[in-house]
């Protein structure tokens, strides 16, 4: 073959929409890449590894699928252990390709490994494509390095002025991949390990999340209540769940809204049809801010250079909140939720950063990069920018934290949620169970609950009777 392309696969495991591979694959020969990276399997600075066994177990089975369905087109993808910039030369050589596509980035860490990458490929070009949101550079309404600083106004001018373009479909077939000669590859999966045991909660992979769309959207059109059902705590369609895939690039954002669009065409438009459209701009805002900001999104002060926020890391601390062992029932049930599964609702996230920040007074990075860990939906801008935020740090000047004790009762009334994480709570009356921090510590002994790490919040004071 004498016109061979290299495509690069990070978080755009998919087919379709993809438009870095959409133009690779005009080539006469095609070969898609994917490396597992040790870097990426490190411990962060703050001290977890950056890939937990729940996201490590969808990335594995999302490469799968892609895999199975390069090889049904008639191409074929390569999941390599090493690093890029050493691989894709490498395979560069090997198939005598003129050039290597990608999805371009935003992060500070991902932008580097593609400059690297280019250094290491000298005169072969590194085409960078954008494909990552709804929207492109140049239908942006405002410059890049001028996005509007709040959510609002960056929705507004949004929803104004700008299209959301219409997502390349699924090709029909790739270009065959070429013979693979003087090249010795180590096999990725072997890198990324086995599965945890059981079930998972989520399905990893591109036929997964277009098969999720079609449940949510068209077989249960769940999506048309999900303005009122949104702030849920249990089951599978309370929400959409689509962040799993849209996370690892296993679907594309403009294929939800296209999706949803259609949906509203042909059933109902509604505020839950417009809702989830206003939280796919929420996960806009913090990627066009994340490519304003950059490394300003993750330091300490943050964006707002708030020099008083906590500097303290305490292991102890730490661990309680990690284990779901606080003695704050609410946030013990979402944290155990998350060790379990990799996955906790919005309103759970919320509500277990703002204990951390504010309640714990704990340097809020260390608690979104346990969030890198461990979450199935881990997503760089909207994970560090909703810490931020929720730190106060990040693009809402106000600096207000949550009642944690309001918002279970509010959210989980009957403490369902909590039954359901805390079995060791079961027995007691329900009303007692989100308040379990007032029983006494022989009763607390009794059924191996902690004690309350802090003292109770003056705000929690209205939460429940007073002696």
């Amino acid at each position: 073959m004498n016109n061979v392309s290299i495509h690069w696969f990070k978080n755009d495991l998919r087919l379709h929409d993809n438009p870095a591979l959409a133009e690779a694959a005009q080539a006469d020969g095609l070969i898609g890449v994917y490396c597992v990276d040790a870097r990426h399997d490190a411990n962060s600075e703050y001290g977890p590894l950056k890939l937990g066994p729940h996201r490590r177990a969808f990335l594995r089975a999302s490469l799968e699928d892609l895999s199975a369905r390069m090889a049904e087109l008639g191409s074929r993808l390569l999941i390599v252990a090493g690093e890029p910039e050493a691989v894709i030369p490498a395979l560069v050589r090997s198939v005598n390709a003129r050039a290597v596509y990608t999805a371009d980035e935003f992060a500070p860490e991902e932008v580097a490994g593609l400059r690297a990458l280019q250094s290491a490929l000298g005169d072969t070009p590194l085409h960078r494509r954008e494909g990552g949101g709804l929207l492109h550079t140049e239908q942006l309404p405002f410059a890049p390095d001028d996005v509007p600083g709040v959510y609002t106004a960056f929705r507004k001018r949004v929803e104004a002025k700008a299209e959301i373009g219409t997502p390349l479909p699924v090709p029909t077939h790739l270009p065959p991949a070429p013979e693979l000669k003087r090249v010795m590859l180590q096999d990725g999966l072997l890198a990324l390990g086995d599965a945890p045991a059981g079930e998972p909660l989520f399905a990893g992979g591109e036929k997964a999340g277009l098969a999720r769309v079609q449940a949510y959207i068209w077989s249960s059109e769940c999506i048309a209540r999900y303005k009122e059902t949104r702030n849920g705590l249990l089951g599978r369609d309370f929400s959409s769940k689509f962040s799993p895939w849209l996370a690892n690039g296993c679907l594309s954002p403009r294929r939800i809204h296209a999706e949803v669009r259609a949906f509203e065409d042909q059933v109902t438009a509604n505020q839950s049809t417009y809702w989830l459209i206003f939280e796919l701009l929420w996960r806009e805002f913090f990627r066009w801010t994340l490519r304003a900001h950059g490394a300003c999104l993750f330091a300490r002060a943050g964006l707002l250079d708030r020099q008083d926020r906590p500097k303290a890391c305490d292991p102890g601390v730490l661990e309680a909140w990690r284990t779901g062992r606080t003695g704050m029932p609410f946030i013990d049930a979402n944290m155990r939720e998350l060790a379990a599964t990799g996955y906790m609702s919005n309103r759970g996230r919320q509500n277990v950063a703002s204990f951390f920040a504010r309640d714990l007074q704990q340097d809020w990075r260390c608690g979104a990069a346990w969030f890198e860990a461990q979450l199935v939906d881990y997503d760089v801008a909207s994970n560090w920018g909703n810490w931020a935020t929720v730190a106060g740090v990040g693009t809402d000047k106000r600096d207000n934290g949550f009642n944690v004790l309001a918002q279970a009762q509010r959210y989980d009334g009957d403490a369902e949620y909590i039954s359901h994480w805390l079995p060791e709570l079961r027995g007691l009356p329900t009303e007692q169970r989100h308040t379990a921090f007032l029983l006494d510590d022989a009763t607390l002994d009794a059924i191996d609950y902690p004690r309350l790490i802090i003292p109770p919040p003056d705000a929690w004071g209205g939460c429940y009777p007073q002696d």
